[in-house]
Protein backbone atom coordinates (compact mmCIF):
# COMPACT_ATOMS: atom_id res chain seq x y z
CA UNK A 1 0.00 0.00 0.00
CA UNK A 2 1.23 3.83 -0.66
CA UNK A 3 2.90 4.94 2.52
CA UNK A 4 0.57 8.33 2.36
CA UNK A 5 -2.71 9.28 1.72
CA UNK A 6 -1.66 13.06 1.03
CA UNK A 7 1.19 15.19 1.26
CA UNK A 8 0.09 19.08 2.70
CA UNK A 9 2.80 21.64 2.02
CA UNK A 10 1.44 25.05 4.35
CA UNK A 11 2.58 28.25 3.35
CA UNK A 12 4.55 30.45 6.24
CA UNK A 13 1.53 33.58 6.26
CA UNK A 14 -1.48 32.35 4.34
CA UNK A 15 -2.68 35.41 2.88
CA UNK A 16 -4.93 34.39 0.05
CA UNK A 17 -8.23 32.23 -0.31
CA UNK A 18 -6.68 29.96 -2.98
CA UNK A 19 -5.81 26.36 -2.49
CA UNK A 20 -3.66 24.24 -4.81
CA UNK A 21 -4.04 20.39 -4.91
CA UNK A 22 -2.93 17.98 -7.28
CA UNK A 23 -4.60 14.67 -6.97
CA UNK A 24 -3.14 12.71 -9.60
CA UNK A 25 0.26 13.35 -9.02
CA UNK A 26 1.31 10.69 -6.64
CA UNK A 27 4.06 8.21 -7.47
CA UNK A 28 4.13 5.80 -4.77
CA UNK A 29 3.75 2.24 -6.68
CA UNK A 30 4.77 -0.38 -3.63
CA UNK A 31 5.88 -3.71 -4.99
CA UNK A 32 2.76 -5.21 -3.32
CA UNK A 33 0.82 -3.40 -6.04
CA UNK A 34 2.47 -3.82 -9.14
CA UNK A 35 3.03 -7.58 -8.54
CA UNK A 36 -0.98 -7.70 -9.04
CA UNK A 37 -0.59 -5.95 -12.05
CA UNK A 38 -0.39 -6.56 -15.95
CA UNK A 39 1.57 -3.66 -16.73
CA UNK A 40 5.39 -3.13 -15.85
CA UNK A 41 6.25 -0.31 -13.66
CA UNK A 42 7.24 2.12 -16.49
CA UNK A 43 3.67 1.68 -18.21
CA UNK A 44 1.36 1.81 -15.12
CA UNK A 45 2.74 5.34 -14.61
CA UNK A 46 0.92 6.53 -18.10
CA UNK A 47 -2.18 7.92 -16.48
CA UNK A 48 -0.38 10.05 -14.02
CA UNK A 49 -0.05 13.51 -13.60
CA UNK A 50 3.88 13.57 -13.66
CA UNK A 51 6.21 16.22 -12.34
CA UNK A 52 2.48 18.79 -11.79
CA UNK A 53 3.60 18.80 -7.61
CA UNK A 54 6.79 20.29 -8.88
CA UNK A 55 5.49 22.61 -11.60
CA UNK A 56 2.98 24.56 -8.59
CA UNK A 57 5.91 23.73 -6.15
CA UNK A 58 6.01 27.97 -5.63
CA UNK A 59 2.69 28.04 -4.38
CA UNK A 60 3.56 27.74 -0.54
CA UNK A 61 6.06 30.65 -0.99
CA UNK A 62 3.46 32.55 -2.92
CA UNK A 63 1.21 32.28 0.40
CA UNK A 64 -1.30 29.56 -0.57
CA UNK A 65 -1.76 25.83 0.55
CA UNK A 66 -0.64 22.72 -1.17
CA UNK A 67 -2.13 19.40 -1.31
CA UNK A 68 -0.06 16.63 -2.79
CA UNK A 69 -1.96 12.69 -3.40
CA UNK A 70 0.34 10.43 -1.72
CA UNK A 71 -1.09 7.93 -4.04
CA UNK A 72 -0.72 7.20 -7.70
CA UNK A 73 -3.87 7.65 -9.66
CA UNK A 74 -3.62 4.13 -10.96
CA UNK A 75 -3.86 3.00 -7.43
CA UNK A 76 -7.09 5.06 -6.36
CA UNK A 77 -8.53 8.28 -8.47
CA UNK A 78 -8.92 10.84 -5.92
CA UNK A 79 -10.73 12.99 -9.03
CA UNK A 80 -13.46 10.20 -8.72
CA UNK A 81 -16.91 10.22 -6.44
CA UNK A 82 -16.13 7.27 -3.71
CA UNK A 83 -19.44 5.91 -5.29
CA UNK A 84 -18.10 5.58 -8.78
CA UNK A 85 -17.14 1.82 -8.54
CA UNK A 86 -16.50 -0.62 -11.32
CA UNK A 87 -19.01 -3.60 -11.71
CA UNK A 88 -16.22 -4.99 -14.58
CA UNK A 89 -13.11 -4.89 -11.82
CA UNK A 90 -14.90 -5.77 -8.44
CA UNK A 91 -16.74 -8.67 -7.26
CA UNK A 92 -20.36 -7.99 -6.32
CA UNK A 93 -20.71 -4.48 -8.14
CA UNK A 94 -23.89 -4.14 -9.98
CA UNK A 95 -24.41 -1.25 -13.09
CA UNK A 96 -26.36 1.89 -11.31
CA UNK A 97 -27.04 3.10 -14.36
CA UNK A 98 -24.63 4.52 -17.24
CA UNK A 99 -21.94 6.50 -16.40
CA UNK A 100 -19.28 6.80 -18.89
CA UNK A 101 -15.83 7.30 -16.76
CA UNK A 102 -16.92 3.71 -15.14
CA UNK A 103 -17.69 2.45 -18.27
CA UNK A 104 -14.31 3.42 -19.38
CA UNK A 105 -12.51 2.27 -16.79
CA UNK A 106 -12.05 4.97 -14.69
CA UNK A 107 -13.78 5.10 -12.12
CA UNK A 108 -12.87 5.64 -8.52
CA UNK A 109 -10.06 2.08 -8.79
CA UNK A 110 -9.27 2.42 -12.56
CA UNK A 111 -9.56 -0.85 -14.53
CA UNK A 112 -7.40 0.58 -17.18
CA UNK A 113 -4.53 3.04 -17.90
CA UNK A 114 -3.88 5.63 -20.77
CA UNK A 115 -5.04 4.12 -23.97
CA UNK A 116 -7.67 1.48 -22.29
CA UNK A 117 -4.49 -0.95 -20.81
CA UNK A 118 -5.70 -3.33 -18.46
CA UNK A 119 -3.87 -2.84 -15.04
CA UNK A 120 -5.44 -6.29 -13.40
CA UNK A 121 -5.66 -9.99 -14.59
CA UNK A 122 -9.34 -10.30 -13.01
CA UNK A 123 -11.62 -8.83 -11.00
CA UNK A 124 -11.16 -7.33 -7.29
CA UNK A 125 -12.75 -8.32 -4.26
CA UNK A 126 -15.10 -4.97 -3.32
CA UNK A 127 -13.05 -5.00 -0.01
CA UNK A 128 -9.71 -4.12 -1.57
CA UNK A 129 -12.05 -0.94 -3.25
CA UNK A 130 -13.12 -0.32 -0.43
CA UNK A 131 -10.08 -0.19 1.73
CA UNK A 132 -8.03 1.99 -0.73
CA UNK A 133 -11.67 4.19 -0.28
CA UNK A 134 -11.09 4.84 3.20
CA UNK A 135 -7.13 5.17 3.27
CA UNK A 136 -6.79 7.40 0.63
CA UNK A 137 -9.48 8.95 -0.89
CA UNK A 138 -11.38 10.51 2.40
CA UNK A 139 -8.66 11.53 4.00
CA UNK A 140 -7.53 13.52 1.17
CA UNK A 141 -10.75 15.00 0.68
CA UNK A 142 -11.29 15.56 4.19
CA UNK A 143 -8.09 17.46 4.31
CA UNK A 144 -9.06 19.34 1.02
CA UNK A 145 -12.81 20.45 2.55
CA UNK A 146 -11.05 21.52 5.33
CA UNK A 147 -8.55 24.20 3.64
CA UNK A 148 -11.63 25.80 1.57
CA UNK A 149 -13.45 25.68 4.48
CA UNK A 150 -10.80 27.94 6.28
CA UNK A 151 -9.88 29.89 3.12
CA UNK A 152 -14.05 31.02 3.36
CA UNK A 153 -14.08 31.56 7.51
CA UNK A 154 -10.98 33.90 6.67
CA UNK A 155 -10.90 35.51 3.78
CA UNK A 156 -15.15 35.19 2.81
CA UNK A 157 -14.62 33.10 -0.17
CA UNK A 158 -12.33 29.96 -1.58
CA UNK A 159 -10.65 29.29 -4.66
CA UNK A 160 -9.59 25.71 -5.82
CA UNK A 161 -7.31 25.42 -8.48
CA UNK A 162 -6.86 21.27 -9.31
CA UNK A 163 -4.03 21.24 -10.79
CA UNK A 164 -3.83 18.25 -13.67
CA UNK A 165 -1.51 17.71 -17.19
CA UNK A 166 -3.18 15.85 -20.40
CA UNK A 167 -1.90 14.19 -22.92
CA UNK A 168 -0.19 15.68 -25.67
CA UNK A 169 -2.27 13.55 -28.03
CA UNK A 170 -5.50 15.00 -26.63
CA UNK A 171 -5.87 17.55 -28.16
CA UNK A 172 -5.78 15.82 -31.66
CA UNK A 173 -9.30 16.14 -31.04
CA UNK A 174 -9.31 19.81 -31.24
CA UNK A 175 -6.89 19.81 -34.23
CA UNK A 176 -9.34 17.69 -35.99
CA UNK A 177 -12.19 20.26 -35.37
CA UNK A 178 -10.38 23.12 -36.98
CA UNK A 179 -9.13 24.66 -33.59
CA UNK A 180 -5.95 25.70 -32.82
CA UNK A 181 -4.00 23.56 -30.28
CA UNK A 182 -4.85 24.10 -26.94
CA UNK A 183 -1.68 24.56 -24.36
CA UNK A 184 -3.67 25.14 -21.53
CA UNK A 185 -7.53 24.37 -20.99
CA UNK A 186 -9.13 25.84 -17.64
CA UNK A 187 -12.06 23.75 -16.75
CA UNK A 188 -14.90 25.09 -14.76
CA UNK A 189 -17.83 22.81 -16.26
CA UNK A 190 -19.40 25.54 -18.14
CA UNK A 191 -19.89 27.86 -15.21
CA UNK A 192 -21.38 25.72 -12.81
CA UNK A 193 -18.11 25.21 -10.55
CA UNK A 194 -16.86 28.98 -10.95
CA UNK A 195 -17.54 32.60 -11.25
CA UNK A 196 -16.66 33.75 -14.87
CA UNK A 197 -15.15 36.62 -13.21
CA UNK A 198 -12.55 34.11 -11.63
CA UNK A 199 -12.50 32.20 -14.32
CA UNK A 200 -10.98 35.64 -16.81
CA UNK A 201 -8.67 35.87 -14.49
CA UNK A 202 -7.42 32.63 -14.53
CA UNK A 203 -6.91 32.66 -18.26
CA UNK A 204 -5.61 36.11 -18.29
CA UNK A 205 -2.71 34.83 -16.07
CA UNK A 206 -1.89 31.95 -18.41
CA UNK A 207 -2.52 34.11 -21.82
CA UNK A 208 -0.14 36.49 -20.26
CA UNK A 209 2.53 34.43 -21.12
CA UNK A 210 1.94 33.37 -24.32
CA UNK A 211 0.52 30.08 -23.93
CA UNK A 212 -2.76 28.82 -25.56
CA UNK A 213 -5.45 28.48 -23.67
CA UNK A 214 -9.35 27.54 -23.84
CA UNK A 215 -12.29 26.47 -21.81
CA UNK A 216 -13.95 23.18 -21.33
CA UNK A 217 -12.79 21.67 -24.20
CA UNK A 218 -11.91 18.86 -24.00
CA UNK A 219 -12.04 19.27 -20.17
CA UNK A 220 -14.71 20.91 -18.60
CA UNK A 221 -13.54 19.73 -14.98
CA UNK A 222 -14.22 16.46 -13.11
CA UNK A 223 -15.68 15.15 -9.69
CA UNK A 224 -13.39 17.78 -7.83
CA UNK A 225 -15.25 20.60 -9.83
CA UNK A 226 -18.50 19.12 -9.51
CA UNK A 227 -18.31 18.60 -5.55
CA UNK A 228 -16.39 22.05 -4.24
CA UNK A 229 -17.53 24.43 -6.66
CA UNK A 230 -20.12 26.27 -5.25
CA UNK A 231 -20.19 30.03 -6.67
CA UNK A 232 -23.01 31.24 -5.42
CA UNK A 233 -21.42 30.23 -1.94
CA UNK A 234 -18.14 31.49 -2.58
CA UNK A 235 -16.62 28.75 -3.19
CA UNK A 236 -14.82 28.37 -6.73
CA UNK A 237 -12.95 25.12 -8.42
CA UNK A 238 -11.53 25.39 -11.31
CA UNK A 239 -9.83 22.59 -13.05
CA UNK A 240 -6.10 23.08 -14.69
CA UNK A 241 -4.89 21.14 -17.52
CA UNK A 242 -1.34 21.64 -19.04
CA UNK A 243 -0.11 19.49 -21.89
CA UNK A 244 2.24 17.34 -21.23
CA UNK A 245 4.85 18.15 -24.21
CA UNK A 246 5.20 21.60 -22.77
CA UNK A 247 7.57 20.40 -19.60
CA UNK A 248 8.18 16.37 -20.12
CA UNK A 249 9.13 13.62 -22.70
CA UNK A 250 5.82 11.65 -21.92
CA UNK A 251 7.25 8.35 -23.39
CA UNK A 252 10.50 8.36 -21.43
CA UNK A 253 7.76 10.09 -18.31
CA UNK A 254 11.39 12.64 -17.88
CA UNK A 255 11.17 16.18 -17.60
CA UNK A 256 12.74 17.41 -20.62
CA UNK A 257 15.32 20.76 -21.34
CA UNK A 258 12.62 22.99 -21.15
CA UNK A 259 11.31 22.10 -17.82
CA UNK A 260 12.85 25.09 -15.43
CA UNK A 261 12.04 27.03 -17.79
CA UNK A 262 8.30 26.32 -17.90
CA UNK A 263 8.39 26.10 -13.85
CA UNK A 264 9.66 30.01 -13.52
CA UNK A 265 6.66 30.43 -16.14
CA UNK A 266 4.10 28.35 -13.84
CA UNK A 267 5.47 30.29 -10.77
CA UNK A 268 5.02 33.53 -12.05
CA UNK A 269 1.43 32.67 -13.19
CA UNK A 270 0.81 30.91 -9.74
CA UNK A 271 1.39 34.10 -8.12
CA UNK A 272 -0.87 36.09 -10.17
CA UNK A 273 -3.53 33.52 -9.80
CA UNK A 274 -3.08 33.93 -5.67
CA UNK A 275 -3.31 37.57 -5.51
CA UNK A 276 -6.76 36.56 -7.45
CA UNK A 277 -7.73 35.75 -3.82
CA UNK A 278 -6.37 38.22 -1.87
CA UNK A 279 -9.45 39.94 -1.12
CA UNK A 280 -8.92 40.18 2.46
CA UNK A 281 -5.70 41.12 4.89
CA UNK A 282 -7.36 38.57 7.57
CA UNK A 283 -4.62 35.70 7.67
CA UNK A 284 -6.20 32.02 7.37
CA UNK A 285 -7.03 30.31 10.66
CA UNK A 286 -4.13 27.92 11.34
Amino acid sequence: MPRIAYDLIHPERRDTSVVFASPHSGRDYPWTFLRKTLLDQHSIRSSEDAFVDQLFSAAPKLGAPLLLAGAPRAFVDLNRAADELDPALFEGVSSRGHNPRVASGLGVVPRVVSNGRAIYRGKLPLSEGQRRIETYWRPYHAMLRKLLDQSSAAFGEAILIDCHSMPHEAMDIAMRSGMRRPEIVVGDRHGAAASNEVVDRIEAAFAAEGLHVVRNVPFAGAYTCQAYGRPSKGQHAIQIEIDRALYMNEHMIRPNGNFEAFQRVLKRVTAEICEIGRKSEQLAAE
